[in-house]
């Protein structure tokens, strides 16, 4: 296809628009984070008058953001791993094996992508009472029930994601693995999972977005000792004072950890959002 002049102009145009929507709010993020808490009261200027890094030592002090942060760690690379390690097992299981019931559970599993998260929250509230009444097990206001609930999201997308993926790998390699010996976890251990790296990748990126960014379920399963940075940038604002430079500061604190892990892996995560629609 032959691009005309004014369609090149008008895609310009188009993708112009959308970088700045883009760029801007993150401009006004970064030069809110930099500006002394007197500037951001008033009119907002585009060019910060004075420029001060203190929002950034300020926000360890005025919020324990430090703890926030080992908390959102450990959840959300516990969960990240949790979900990756049973998915593949699952997707292997549903791409390679013929066993009673794989297409109810495979139904299942896209389904739960269809509803809202909200419809969840008083369910596994419910049980996770149930489970302290019965057992004596505290998961409300713990790590433990936290990841557990994030897996609930992660897990099932990671599923219906990595057996699309699994079904795109030939069979002849894996059956060329075990005519050789290798038993059929060997198979996939030696054979399948170099192969499917990008998928797993681009599984494993999404679970730690979707867990470290997630509000809702944190907002009543966690308590105070168990809050995540999620959670934690509310305390910049209370019912008189809002710190909107420390507030920015915090935002983008929490932002690098994500940022960081997306250019590292960029390569493969593209490779595995775009292999199934090619193979």
């Amino acid at each position: 296809m032959i691009e005309t002049k004014p369609f090149k102009i008008i895609r310009a145009i188009v993708l112009s628009l959308l970088t700045l929507w883009v760029i801007v709010p993150l401009y006004v993020v970064f030069s809110t984070s930099v500006k002394p808490l007197s500037d951001v009261s008033g009119v907002f200027r585009w060019i910060p008058e004075r420029i001060t890094f203190e929002p950034y030592l300020d926000i360890w002090q005025t919020v324990p953001l430090g703890r926030y942060f080992v908390n959102s760690l450990i959840i959300t690379v516990t969960a990240t791993i949790c979900s990756v390690v049973l998915a593949i097992l699952a997707a292997y299981a549903i791409s390679r094996l013929d066993f009673r019931g794989k297409r109810a559970f495979s139904l299942t599993v896209l389904s739960t992508q269809m509803l809202p998260g909200i419809l969840f929250l008083l369910p596994l509230f419910l049980i996770f009472t149930q489970i302290r009444n019965v057992t004596g097990i505290q998961l409300q206001g713990s790590l433990g029930g936290l990841i557990l609930t994030y897996l609930t999201f992660t897990l099932p997308f990671a599923i219906w994601m990595l057996t699309g993926y699994f079904a795109s790998i030939p069979r002849a390699l894996e059956e060329a693995a075990m005519i050789d010996g290798t038993s059929r976890l060997g198979a996939l251990w030696r054979v399948v999972l170099p192969v499917a790296k990008p998928g797993i990748v681009a599984v494993a990126v999404y679970s730690f977005i979707a867990a470290w960014g997630e509000v809702l379920f944190a907002s009543v399963l966690a308590n105070e000792s168990t809050k995540t940075l999620a959670l934690g940038l509310r305390a910049y604002a209370s019912e008189t004072d809002v710190f909107w430079n420390q507030l920015m500061a915090a935002s983008v604190v929490v932002s690098l950890p994500v940022l960081i892990g997306f250019m590292l892996v960029q390569k493969h995560l593209v490779a595995g959002l775009s292999a199934g629609a090619v193979k």
